[in-house]
């Protein structure tokens, strides 16, 4: 547990010391998952069950420290540039049939299949060679200098078998997607779209049968039905919103409350191939007209901070010398005129060429800060003469139609970071391809230059040098409004026992959900009384 982040319980149990193997786990979430399939899935639905049914060949341990997963134990040359991975034997599959090297040279070569739509294939471009020495045995030659090696092979690792070598459109359609096979701690079950997933706990898993005999994935598309059905103990945990942290201590009976630091930030990203949203000086007067202490205030109830940048304070990337926009109508509407906005027919929208100033604003459906966010947004906006609409979306939808497909003028959104600051996948231009995180089409061959330096050199402090004048670059030009780094705030039912902070960390206290129990005398949901 880190320091600052001891569970808030309002309530204890006695519990028996022996763990009972037929409960099972509830959890939810605004939006559904979209691809059963770890090359595939660029959304952190689809992440939390692909999670749970497939393995990578390596993991992050507790002190953010990659640990062996697939992967018995691994070798770097001196030169950095050739992994040699030894796989765990005696692992299968959840149809039974054996895990081997073939099955990770398979999901390398669709990692790299211009065809597949993968946001993960650059990771995987500086592969000079890759060999199966044996059944067990990979060796990986990289053609220079390449950091993320060794993170990039946690990527879930698919089954050739299933797959039958299926490969670009054929891969992408595969009926394997909604229905997966996997090696990890879950196996897949059913999938009743926008309503639920269930797995089941895998009898045959390497490290030992989970004592969670069921996780069930429910889909409730708003949060505040979302704390009711917590309120009324019909789910695990959830991930509160500020004032529902804050809500009488009665409500959380029989939960244990979390509060730390979480590895993310939501942001304003605006379409750079927008008319609107071309000129960067049209960005920085939106800069400045947007006041993000009301947000921080209003929003987070200053359970986090304002943002600037695409890395977290407490980053080693992080430059502290970046100085935010600061609030200011007058500038923002100075810049506006002089950019040719003016109110023409005083009815207080901004106009120019016959054309309003006047965008959609989106979001996805269920995220109540989201939606608070661009309420707030869109009232300060209309102080200086811009008209937003806001458009609120299903998830799946949102992403699948709008977000891959760049159909959108700005939107309100957020990412999880890695522990390392790679972030190649998102601000690269050669990263805009339907599918691909860099989908606001941000295009600066400077940062082009540094985002692959600084895959290239191991040099820390070169490193440091890099990615501190990417913040700052990123920061000047205003693809994004880095708006706030919020706090993690989840709950989780007192009577499982396990749930571990990590800091830092990406994916909260459920990095070792395989290994959480409930006690015999506590099981709340038998699997057996529900079959």
């Amino acid at each position: 547990m880190c320091a600052g982040c001891k569970p808030d319980s309002h309530h204890s149990q006695k519990t028996s010391a022996e763990p009972a193997y037929d409960d099972s786990f509830i959890e939810s979430s605004i939006g559904d998952a979209s691809y059963l399939n770890p090359v595939l899935a660029s959304d952190s639905a689809s992440s939390s069950i692909n999670g749970l049914v497939f393995n990578g060949l390596i993991k992050y341990g507790p002190q953010i420290q990659l640990t062996g997963d697939l992967a018995e134990k691994w070798e770097v040359s001196k030169d950095g540039l050739t992994l040699q991975f030894y796989l765990k034997k005696n692992v299968l599959w959840h149809d039974g049939q054996p895990f081997t090297a073939a099955d990770v040279q398979y999901t390398f070569e669709r990692l790299i299949d211009p065809e597949v739509k993968t946001p993960y294939s650059s990771n995987y471009e500086k592969v000079k060679k890759f060999e199966v020495l044996d059944p067990a045995t990979i060796r990986i030659t990289y053609s220079e200098p390449f950091v993320p090696a060794l993170e990039s092979w946690g990527m879930g690792i698919l089954p050739k078998h299933i797959f039958q070598g299926a490969r670009g459109k054929e891969f992408n359609q595969h009926p394997a997607n909604k229905k997966p096979i996997g090696t990890g701690p879950y196996i897949f079950k059913e999938w009743k779209t926008d309503e639920k997933i269930i797995l089941e706990a895998n009898p045959r898993y390497f490290e030992g049968k989970p004592h969670i005999a069921r996780y069930v994935f429910r889909i409730i598309p708003d949060d505040a039905v979302e704390f009711m059905e917590l309120r009324n103990k019909s789910i695990d945990t959830m991930v509160l919103t500020p004032d529902q942290y804050q809500a009488y201590p009665e409500f959380f009976e029989g939960y244990k409350k979390y509060r730390f630091p979480r590895a993310a930030y939501t942001y304003i990203g605006f379409n750079l191939t927008h008319p609107l949203f071309k000129e960067k000086r049209i960005r920085e007067a939106l800069a400045y007209a947007i006041n993000k202490k009301e947000l921080v205030a209003g929003v987070l109830l200053g359970m986090g901070i304002s943002a600037t940048g695409p890395f977290l304070p407490l980053s080693w990337a992080f430059d502290p010398e970046v100085k935010d926009f600061e609030f200011n109508l007058n500038r923002a509407k100075k810049i506006l005129k002089e950019e040719g906005w003016t109110d023409s027919n005083q009815d207080g929208i901004l106009d120019k060429e016959g054309k309003k100033f006047e965008f959609t604003l989106m979001t996805n459906q269920g995220n109540k800060m989201r939606s608070l966010t661009a309420e707030i947004i869109q009232d300060q906006l209309k102080k200086v003469g811009i008209k937003i609409n806001i458009r609120i979306i299903e998830w799946s939808t949102f992403i699948k139609n709008f977000i891959d497909r760049r159909d959108f003028e700005a939107i309100i959104l957020g990412w999880t970071l890695s522990p390392d600051p790679d972030i190649y996948t998102i601000w690269h231009s050669s990263q805009i391809k339907e599918g691909q995180y860099n989908f606001v089409s941000y295009d600066n061959p400077r940062v082009d230059m540094l985002l692959e330096a600084g895959r290239k050199t191991f040099n820390q402090k070169e490193r440091e040098k890099i990615y501190k004048e990417v913040h700052r670059l990123i920061h000047e030009d205003i693809p994004y409004i880095f708006l706030y780094y919020p706090e993690f705030l989840p709950v989780v039912q007192e009577r499982f026992v396990g749930p571990a902070v990590v800091p830092l960390s990406s994916f909260g206290f459920g990095w070792n959900f395989d290994r959480w129990f409930v006690p015999k005398n506590l099981v709340r949901y038998p699997v057996m009384a529900q079959e």
